[in-house]
């Protein structure tokens, strides 16, 4: 990923599964409680007093209401997936690029195939994320707070009341959302690579990358709030209770635009991308770091 048109030579798959791994735990430590504030807000629906107003608002009642703590409430699942989800997102990314260079007979990655790489590589994370993700949002959601005691008790009830099938509740959805972030944020890093000047220094490096990072996560995540909101209502439902509302991702986005306004499809928007829009930039110069320090000491 250090240069956006060159084919460097790919490393070992297990040295991009650690480089991945260490890039996403850094994220997610800095970041994280910028995720339950955009979980509290995406399961909002309706309007009324006891609802949140702002991000502000969010920290403000958690911290109040709740205890500091719970701002990385339901942290354990992320992290436990995050080193084989950050490294499938890196690892896919650069075993597809050569892949579909080879397929469509092109010496150098282009814009269109640093898409469909990224779109490919994030079909591929949302297959081993999706489930952590439920468990993760049922953790999140205000309304679980005194109902799961932690990480495995929440597996237990889920398996005991809703059965095993629960458990992949919400994968169409999150096939969505990671495709549609990991085709934004890769074909976005190698367009702006593409258009800012070549660094000369390891400090311009660094700052190409944030920058190119932080805009691509901000486009990720402004291509994929929609499913994600559809995703995180379909994981905190309860199917004891009966048949969801929806069970698909354009399901459940007509069904929450026609009665919330398509507004309601953003909900969420702003811790998301304040996470995800810095949160891209750090995975990518972790990354990046990482990667090359590797192959300056390891091959």
């Amino acid at each position: 990923m250090s240069d956006a048109g060159a084919a460097a030579k790919p490393l070992p798959f297990l040295f991009q599964f650690a480089a991945g791994a260490i890039a996403g735990v850094s994220e997610i430590l800095c970041m994280y409680p910028l995720d339950v504030a955009k979980t509290r807000l995406m399961l909002q629906v309706g309007t009324g007093a006891d609802q949140y107003k702002s991000i502000v608002d969010v920290f403000g009642r958690i911290i109040k209401e709740e205890g500091a703590s719970r701002l990385y409430r339901g942290i354990l699942p992320p992290i436990m997936v995050e080193a084989p989800k950050r490294a499938i997102k890196f690892a896919s990314n650069d075993t597809y690029g050569p892949m579909y260079m080879r397929l469509f007979n092109q010496k150098q990655l282009t814009q269109s195939l640093a898409i469909m790489t990224g779109v490919t590589a994030g079909i591929t994370e949302a297959l081993i994320v999706a489930t952590p993700e439920l468990v993760k949002i049922r953790l999140q959601a205000k309304e679980n707070a005194g109902r799961y005691t932690g990480t495995m008790d929440c597996v237990r009830k889920i398996y005991a009341e809703e059965g095993l099938k629960a458990f992949a509740n919400g994968l169409e959805a999150t096939i969505w959302r990671h495709a549609l972030w990991n085709g934004g944020y890769f074909g976005s890093i190698f367009g702006i690579k593409k258009l800012m000047p070549k660094a000369e220094t390891k400090r311009g490096e660094l700052a190409v990358n944030f920058a190119a990072g932080a805009i691509g996560g901000t486009v990720g995540t402004t291509l994929n709030t929609p499913p994600d909101v559809v995703k995180t209502r379909i994981q905190n439902y309860n199917s004891a209770k009966g048949p969801p509302p929806y069970t698909t991702f354009l399901a459940g986005a007509r069904t929450i635009a026609r009665e919330e306004g398509v507004r309601a499809l953003y909900k969420g928007y702003v811790p998301k991308v304040l996470r995800l829009g810095p949160g891209g930039g750090i995975l990518l110069v972790v990354y990046d770091h990482v990667t090359t320090y590797m192959r300056d000491h390891f091959l």
